[in-house]
């Protein structure tokens, strides 16, 4: 599906669903702040939903019939709040997207642009993100339960030059927000390593993006110790996959690195049973790369980006790296397994290793690293962590620009300490106070002085394991793709 602008009267519009906004009035009144109505049907707008008790504040519903020359059989009013809130573009893309899952079985959805048009963009990102759902496996498709078809954005003059380009980076941004959810929501069964380094590669099939794979026999002479010690215990071999998008006249570099377990018992150190079946998501970053790849390219984004992609199944078995085990990274470094459930960060050194030898201007690595992140953060804000103060704030403004909720994080070092072996070069596991950040300088290990490295970890904020909430389905959420398509965007402005 996708969202199109367009200088369509409202009254005018046939669909199954109008959606307005309203803002809270004096008392019990509320302000209509859509446009494009006659001051008739403006007033019986109004009069209707005081009649049914709306509220305006911000992410409220509220239904009425259409009628009265209105062609919609149904308004939807979506309540935006006060002055503050219709500022705030996340709440503006939260009260959007509840309005469009409260929509589901209805068709043709347009949606009247407030007169001050400020949130163009967030009122069309939160609407189309809010219509994504995932069916693949049902035998039975939900009778009435389909989300909109196509969503008409109604403004109040001729489309700009500028709302059309927004309306198609919102929808190539959310077909690739989508691809991403598509593959964090998918069984464990059906995504094996090899099928996720094929996703990947027919995800860039149709755009100017390089492909290379490294199976087991490559992974061996390439000396990449992590990946292999990892996927070991797995029938199902790993594999790292290289994506590599230079259009003509870029003159920077982006490097993005992606945690991609296709499923996680925790190995040898098995995890307890419970919520086990979310380890299917422990490929989020993998995915999140994946996604923010293909909308760079399709975008035309002039900056070269490099995906990495280090993709394992941490199972055990007969065959599973135990803990005590030493493995040798890619770069020669040495370490001590002391617990085979902190493998993310064994296949992340591999691929930062390599990545790491191109020097680009900056990397990125993003993982479902630690459980730690959401204990610290909690389930909707990820972590962090970088070796440079100004390439830590460009990614945190750039989340907060794209609608993400990050929060930097420090890589103290006293953790350092807490990782030493008497065996290895490196433990793979230090302090369990502050286990996000000691992942974090476990990483930062790897990455030599002078280049600039953040570190993401997105744990709780890829897989939302509670109900659907604003624009964010139930299940993987496709975090950190906006804000990678984001950073791009201004490494090109300069």
């Amino acid at each position: 599906m996708t969202v199109t602008a367009t200088a369509t009267a409202p009254a005018s519009t046939i669909c199954d669903a109008l959606v307005v906004a309203i803002a809270p009035g004096k008392g019990k009144s509320v302000t209509l702040i859509s446009q494009g109505f006659s001051a008739a049907q403006q007033t019986r707008i109004v009069e209707a939903l005081e009649a049914v008790g709306a509220s305006g504040k911000s992410g409220d519903i509220t239904n009425i019939p259409g009628g009265s020359g209105i062609k919609a059989t149904l308004i939807v009013a979506v309540g935006l709040g006060d002055a503050k809130k219709q500022e705030d573009d996340e709440a503006v893309r939260r009260a959007y997207g509840n309005a469009m899952r409260a929509l589901t079985g209805r068709a043709k959805v347009a949606i009247v642009v407030p007169k001050d048009d400020a949130n163009f963009r967030a009122i069309a990102t939160g609407s189309r993100l809010a219509t994504y759902e995932f069916t693949t496996f049902k035998s039975k498709k939900p009778k009435g339960a389909q989300p909109a078809a196509s969503i008409l954005l109604l403004v109040p003059r001729s489309v700009s030059a500028t709302e059309r380009r927004i309306a198609n980076e919102v929808n190539v941004i959310a077909d690739a927000m989508n691809l991403t959810r598509d593959l964090v929501n998918t069984p464990p069964n059906a995504l094996p390593p090899v099928a996720l380094a094929k996703a990947a590669t027919d995800a860039v099939s149709a755009l100017p993006v390089k492909v290379t794979i490294w199976d087991v026999p490559a992974l061996k002479r390439a000396g990449c110790g992590g990946i292999l010690g990892v996927g070991q215990g797995s029938s199902n071999p790993p594999r790292l996959v290289k994506l590599v998008y230079t259009p003509r006249g870029a003159t920077r570099h982006l490097a993005l690195v992606g945690k991609g377990i296709t499923f996680d018992t925790g190995g040898i150190s098995i995890k307890p049973a419970a919520n086990m079946d979310e380890m299917k998501g422990d490929m989020a970053g993998a995915a999140a790369v994946i996604g923010a790849i293909q909308a760079i390219a399709t975008l035309g984004i002039l900056v070269k980006v490099t995906g990495w992609l280090a993709i394992a199944e941490n199972m055990p078995s007969s065959t599973a790296q135990r803990p005590g085990d030493v493995i040798t990274m890619f770069d020669g470094t040495t370490v001590e397994v002391l617990n085979t459930d902190a493998e993310g960060r064994l296949v992340l050194a591999d691929a930062l290793g390599m990545a790491v030898k191109e020097k680009p201007d900056l990397l990125i690595d993003v993982a479902t690293l630690t459980g730690a992140q959401s204990v610290a953060l909690g389930r909707r804000v990820s972590g962090v962590m970088s070796n440079d103060d100004d390439a830590r704030d460009q990614v945190c403004a750039a989340a907060a620009a794209a609608g993400e909720s990050m929060w930097p994080m420090p890589l103290p070092e006293d953790l350092r300490a807490s990782l030493d072996s008497s065996t290895a070069d490196i433990a793979n596991i230090g302090d369990r106070m502050g286990g996000m950040l000691s992942a974090g300088v476990f990483l930062s290990t790897f990455i030599p002085e002078g280049q600039p490295w953040v570190h993401l970890d997105i744990a709780g904020p890829a897989f939302n394991e509670k109900g659907a909430y604003g624009y964010l389905p139930k299940g993987g959420t496709g975090a950190a793709v906006r804000t990678f398509v984001r950073i791009a965007q201004t490494i090109e402005a300069g």
